[in-house]
């Protein structure tokens, strides 16, 4: 940034110093960085500049004829900067409900313990929950719903369940955090339902899954999406970043395994960054959900699931 015997020989001998005071409002010498700034925002408005050192300190220079114009750009650069980077969103409080959302995951976990038992209910005789609930790309197709609902519900075997809660739980609580349970599961319902749909479009009439991981990597979309939206200011550049390392998440543990539906996980995962900058949107502009509407939004999701499984059992087969 240095200049030398070539800007003497244009301008002639007479350079003056951009004092500190005139661009920055105070007479403290700028460091190195700051003055090296301050010389490529000269450069780029075509203001000829060099810098010189004086001791430890260092000094501006620009042409005497230039001086009142220099002064002007970096006032005008300092006031647009002096916002940058704008502070971070003051901290949304945590919602304190731990408790229920893992009293929610323990509940999958003792529904996929009945589906294992040979149970006979009052009107049902020994249900096939597998074979009505699992998400058959045809049969979803064919008009039956409820398939998007019960597959999230059902899993493989313990091992697959436990993966599920070991790993989705950690999402799960966190978002549940975020953004309150009501509306957490919410989303999370409407990701995997959706990832579902979509994967029975994109799939054979013959493919069939079960596993509540759609709505896990729901999770993980949503949660990449809030931040996203969120910090979109003071991530600059690195805008992708959130993105990305969800997507590396997918990859990392979405593609395991001979039996893993990549399909419904990547699909999940894209449905939840849609519904997590729907959300983050609303958010910022009408707040979290009060106590009462995320209570509405939990008992709407647990209607959803229940009204799911009878219609399986009513109309399935």
């Amino acid at each position: 940034m240095e200049h030398t015997g070539e800007l003497h020989e244009e301008y002639g001998e007479e350079w003056t110093e951009v004092a500190p005071g005139a661009a920055a409002g105070g007479a403290v010498p700028p460091s190195r960085g700051r003055a090296q700034l301050w010389a490529l925002v000269l450069e780029a408005r075509s203001v000829p500049c060099r810098l010189e050192r004086d001791g430890r300190d260092w000094c501006l220079l620009v042409p005497a004829n230039h001086l009142d114009r220099a002064r002007e750009e970096l006032r005008l650069f300092e006031e647009e900067n002096r916002e940058w980077p704008p502070a971070p969103p003051p901290a949304r409080p945590l919602a304190e409900n731990t408790l229920s959302t893992l009293s929610t995951l323990v509940l999958l976990a003792t529904f996929h313990n009945l589906t294992q038992l040979d149970v006979t209910l009052p009107v049902f005789s020994q249900p096939d929950w597998v074979g009505l609930g699992n998400a058959q790309a045809a049969k979803i197709l064919d008009g039956q719903w409820w398939r998007l609902v019960t597959a999230l519900t059902l899993h493989a075997d313990s091992l697959h369940l436990v993966s599920n809660l070991a790993i989705g739980g950690i999402f799960v609580v966190f978002l549940c955090h975020e953004l309150g349970s009501g509306l957490a599961w919410s989303l999370l319902l409407g990701a995997g339902a959706l990832g579902n749909l979509a994967n029975a479009y994109a799939q054979s009439p013959n493919h069939s899954s079960v596993g509540a991981s759609t709505a896990v990597f729901g999770a993980v979309g949503i949660l990449a999406a809030l931040t996203l939206v969120r910090y979109r200011q003071r991530l600059q550049r690195r805008w992708p970043l959130p993105v990305a390392s969800a997507l590396a998440l997918l990859a990392l543990l979405g593609t395991e395994g001979k039996n893993t539906d990549l399909g419904a996980h990547l699909f999940g995962f894209l449905f939840g960054v849609g519904l997590g900058l729907m959300t983050e949107y609303l958010l910022g502009r009408y707040g979290r959900p009060g106590r009462l509407l995320n209570a509405l939004l939990a008992l709407l999701s647990a209607v959803v699931v229940v009204a799911a499984w009878w219609a399986a059992l009513e109309f399935g087969g």
